[in-house]
């Protein structure tokens, strides 16, 4: 495509971008109703597990629909002084819808548990497909580059600052395509904001020198995510994490002898400890990343409408298809008669 249509995509998809905001900004402010309850749903595996509960693969019964629900225990959250953090992931995932990321489709609680119901992606992590294969193919790095790329965007748009960008974070669609996952990190930020959080390997210099924050962190992470999916590990690397964090500081990492002349300048300008030169960041803002000579090859708009042939796709056999996830040691749900924690969740 030449410059004057390249440069037309652009302004188009900047319409719906904003026609996508106002979407968010509505549903933020209004406050959604419980929508289901958990005698809807059958309940089959555990597909993960955190601090505070597991994701379980269940089935919708009024639709037969399959959904992941993210179940998280009262009383943790209540101990471990969760619950604004936990009600505030609940809000960003009700007001989310954009194609490469989750949101959520139904929330509920009752006198133990709270619970989000999110559409299952059973290709699985990207994480797990990164270990498998040891690194992705360059064009398969830069195909998922660009949809975190938008996916950052949007939520930039929006206001919002992800802070948890990982391979463990992504998931791949029975089709190849990829959506950003859990939001437990993820907040509306006017100005800047200082809370320490983030996997080491990807923290950017301005979080571990507690300098107050914005949106140039998850660019910095869209750096490393981007050298890890060439690379097949992170290009900030120890076992003492106090080392990682000083090779941060410094901006210190050694290319990889494989990657391209063009790979190696887009990570120079992202992997960029001063701010007034990370790309993201810049007046342009995200314009700077998607113009770059590394995805010259990429037409955004076909990106954004999922009409890119992907050249890897999972092995799903069906909706329910659980075997692009690791199993875990299941664990009953157990409910009590009275709920001793419904002030504290009186909002959620």
């Amino acid at each position: 495509m030449d410059e004057k249509e390249r440069e037309k995509g652009f302004n188009d998809y900047q319409t719906i971008l904003d026609g996508l905001k106002v979407s968010f900004l509505e549903k933020w402010k209004s406050k959604k109703q419980e929508s289901a309850k958990l005698d809807d749903f059958d309940r089959f595996r555990t597909l993960g597990t955190g601090a505070f509960g597991r994701v379980v693969l269940v089935k919708y019964k009024p639709s037969s629909t399959y959904y992941a629900m993210k179940i998280l225990e009262k009383g943790k959250l209540v101990r471990m002084k969760q619950i604004e953090h936990t009600s505030n992931e609940k809000r960003v995932l009700q007001s989310l819808k954009f194609p490469f990321v989750v949101y959520m489709e139904f929330f509920f609680k009752d006198n133990s548990y709270v619970y989000m119901v999110l559409p299952f992606i059973n290709g699985g992590e990207m994480f797990s497909h990164l270990r498998n294969m040891g690194k992705f193919t360059e064009p398969l790095s830069r195909f998922y580059a660009a949809q975190v790329a938008l996916a950052l965007e949007y939520l930039h748009h929006c206001g919002l600052v992800y802070r948890d960008l990982k391979p463990e974070n992504i998931l791949i669609d029975k089709n190849g395509y990829l959506k950003v996952t859990d939001f437990g990190f993820c907040k509306l930020v006017d100005g800047r904001t200082w809370t320490l959080c983030g996997t080491p390997e990807y923290l950017a210099p301005e979080v571990i020198l507690s300098k107050g924050y914005g949106k140039s962190v998850d660019w910095w992470s869209f750096g490393v995510l981007i050298f890890e999916m060439n690379a097949g590990f992170p290009p900030f690397y120890a076992h003492d994490p106090m080392k990682i964090y000083e090779k941060i500081v410094a901006g210190k990492y050694k290319h990889v002898s494989h990657f391209g002349e063009d790979l190696r300048d887009i990570l120079k300008n992202l992997l960029q400890v001063d701010l007034t030169k990370r790309y993201g960041n810049l007046k342009d803002g995200p314009m700077d990343i998607k113009k770059h000579r590394w995805f010259r090859t990429t037409d955004w708009i076909l990106m954004y409408y999922q009409k890119v042939e992907p050249t890897f796709v999972p092995k799903c056999t069906g909706p329910s298809d659980t075997s692009n996830f690791d199993h875990y040691e299941e664990e009953q749900l157990t409910l009590d008669t009275i709920d001793r924690y419904a002030k504290e969740f009186i909002d959620f």
